[in-house]
C-alpha cells in the first residue's frame, strides 16, 4: 500500500480506517484492482456493517442521559439503497426529503410511522404520499401547511412538526420565525384542523453544540405556547450536524496550522473546511448537548421533566466509515516549478468538495498496480479528473508522492459515504455513472461484493 510523504508537499492527513476495511486494503489490494477492472473507475464500495456500529454508539450516548429518543437516518447523504436497508435493520427511522427517498425507505421495510419528511419545498405528490402512509412531516412554512392541509382530504390527518428558524439563523430561508410559528400553532389548535401536531423541528448549519443549545432554549418557550393552546407536544427534532472524525484530531490541527498557499496549486488556501479532525465524536457531541444547561437544569433533565422525546437526524455521521471510492490513474503530467498533476479516470463530480470552494482534507491511499520495481522519482502533484473542465480538480492540494503514480495505479479515498461520492455525479462526456458495490461480510471473515 503506497503512502504520501509529509515533508515537502501539503501536510499529511492520513485517513482513519475501519479495521475491517483496512484489512481488505492492506491484505488484498489486488482484489480492489480486480473490482475496478470489472466495474470501471471511479468505483464506490459501501460497507453497511459500519452503520450498526455507529447507531449503537449514538444510542448509548442518548440512553446514558435517560432520555427518550428517535434516530432518523438522513438518507439524502448517500444514494445507496443498501445503506438505507442497513439503517432500518439497525432500528432507525428514516429522514426523507423527496418522494424517491420515501419510496426507497418503504421498499427497505421502514415503518411508515417512523419516516420524517424534511426539506423546504415538498411537492404535492410527495405530501400526498406522506399523508397516505402516516409519515411525520416537518412543515417549513405557513404556505406548506396550507398545501399539506389540502392533501388530508385523501388520507388525513397529517402528522406535523413545525420547523422553527432560531435567532442565530435569522437570515436563513428555512423554517419559520416566532410570528409564523405562533400563527401555525393557532391554526393547528382549531377543532376542525386536519392535523395531528407532534412537536417542533429545527436544523442549523455548522457542527457546534452551542448553537443547538441556544436554539433549544428558544424552542422550550414555543413548547410552553403550544401547551397553553392545549396542543400535545411529544417530540423535538434538532436535525443533524453531528461531527465525523475522518483524521486524527491532533494531526488535523497541526496540518491546518502548518498549511499555506504554497501547498495548493491555486496559490490560495480555501476559506473554510468541514472539521475533518473533529475533537468530538458524534457520541461525545450528543452527550455534551444533553448535559448543557436548560431552565435551571440540563437539556436532558428538561426533556425528561416535560415527557419529551429528542429526535436527531444523523446523515454523514451515521454513515461514518461506510464507503470508499477508488479512482484509476490514467497518467501524470509535469507542469514545471516542481509540481505536476495526476489525472484519474473519473471526475470531481464524484468527489465534489472542490466544487464548494473547499477541500476534502483526507489524503488518498496509493495502491500500485505493480508494487514490484517501484523505484523512481517522487512527485509533488494535485489530482484532476478526466473531463475538459479546468475546474475538474479532485484536490488542489499539492501532495507529495514518494514514487510518482503510474497508469493503472489506484487512488483510494476513504470514508466517502457522507455527501462525497455521489452528490454531483453525472454522465458528463457520456461517461457512465460510477458503479456502486455493496460489501457483505462472508463466513471466512472476508467480504463478498455485489451491485447495490
Amino acid at each position: 500500500m503506497g503512502t504520501l510523504l509529509p515533508q515537502a508537499g501539503a501536510p499529511a492527513l492520513p485517513p482513519l480506517l475501519d479495521p475491517r476495511i483496512a484489512r481488505v486494503i492492506r491484505a488484498t489490494p489486488d482484489r480492489l484492482h480486480a473490482l475496478v477492472a470489472e466495474h470501471g473507475s471511479p468505483l464506490n464500495i459501501v460497507w453497511p456493517h459500519a452503520v450498526a456500529d455507529t447507531v449503537e454508539r449514538m444510542r448509548e450516548a442518548l440512553a446514558t442521559e435517560g432520555v427518550d429518543y428517535e434516530i432518523f437516518y438522513g438518507a439524502k447523504v448517500n444514494k445507496s439503497r443498501a445503506l438505507v436497508r442497513a439503517a432500518v435493520a439497525a432500528g432507525t427511522g428514516i429522514d426523507v426529503s423527496s418522494l424517491a427517498e420515501c419510496e426507497d425507505a418503504l421498499r427497505a421495510s421502514a415503518d411508515p410511522a417512523r419516516l420524517c419528511a424534511t426539506g423546504p419545498a415538498k411537492t404535492r405528490p410527495f405530501l400526498r404520499r406522506l399523508v397516505a402512509v402516516g409519515a411525520l412531516v416537518a412543515v417549513d412554512s405557513l404556505e406548506e401547511l396550507d398545501d399539506l392541509g389540502g392533501c388530508t382530504r385523501e388520507g388525513g390527518p397529517a402528522r406535523v412538526l413545525l420547523r422553527y428558524r432560531p435567532d442565530s439563523a435569522a437570515r436563513s430561508r428555512f423554517g419559520m420565525g416566532r410570528g409564523a410559528i405562533r400563527e401555525a400553532l393557532r391554526r393547528l389548535a382549531r377543532e376542525d384542523a386536519p392535523f395531528a401536531f407532534e412537536g417542533f423541528h429545527l436544523h442549523l448549519s455548522g457542527y457546534d453544540v452551542e448553537s443547538r443549545v441556544a436554539a433549544m432554549a428558544e424552542v422550550a418557550g414555543l413548547v410552553d405556547e403550544a401547551v397553553a393552546l392545549r396542543l400535545p407536544v411529544r417530540l423535538i427534532d434538532i436535525g443533524g450536524g453531528l461531527p465525523v472524525r475522518y483524521v486524527d484530531p491532533d494531526t488535523y490541527a497541526n496540518a491546518l496550522a502548518r498549511q499555506g498557499p504554497e501547498h495548493y496549486q491555486t496559490g490560495r488556501v480555501p476559506a473554510e473546511f468541514y472539521p475533518y479532525g473533529s475533537p468530538l465524536t458524534a457520541a461525545e457531541w450528543i452527550a455534551g448537548f444533553l448535559r448543557a444547561p436548560c431552565r435551571g437544569g440540563t437539556i436532558a433533565g428538561y426533556l425528561r421533566s416535560m415527557g419529551l422525546r429528542l429526535a436527531i437526524e444523523p446523515g454523514r455521521s451515521l454513515v461514518d466509515q461506510a464507503a470508499i471510492s477508488l479512482f484509476r490513474v490514467t497518467r501524470t503530467k509535469p507542469l514545471g516549478e516542481g509540481r505536476g498533476v495526476v489525472f484519474v479516470e473519473g471526475s470531481s463530480f464524484s468527489a465534489c468538495e472542490t466544487w464548494f470552494a473547499s477541500e476534502f482534507l483526507v489524503d488518498p491511499i496509493l495502491l500500485p498496480a505493480a508494487p514490484e520495481g517501484r523505484e523512481g522519482p517522487g512527485l509533488r502533484a494535485f489530482i484532476a479528473g478526466h473531463s475538459c473542465l479546468d475546474g475538474d480538480v479532485i484536490t488542489h492540494r499539492l501532495l507529495e508522492f514518494g514514487t510518482a503514480p503510474r497508469p493503472g495505479d489506484l487512488l483510494l479515498h476513504a470514508n466517502t459515504a457522507g455527501y462525497q461520492m455521489d452528490l454531483l455525479e453525472n454522465e458528463f462526456h457520456r461517461h457512465p455513472m460510477p458503479a456502486r458495490l455493496v460489501a457483505t461480510p462472508s463466513s471466512d471473515a472476508g467480504f463478498v461484493f455485489a451491485r447495490d
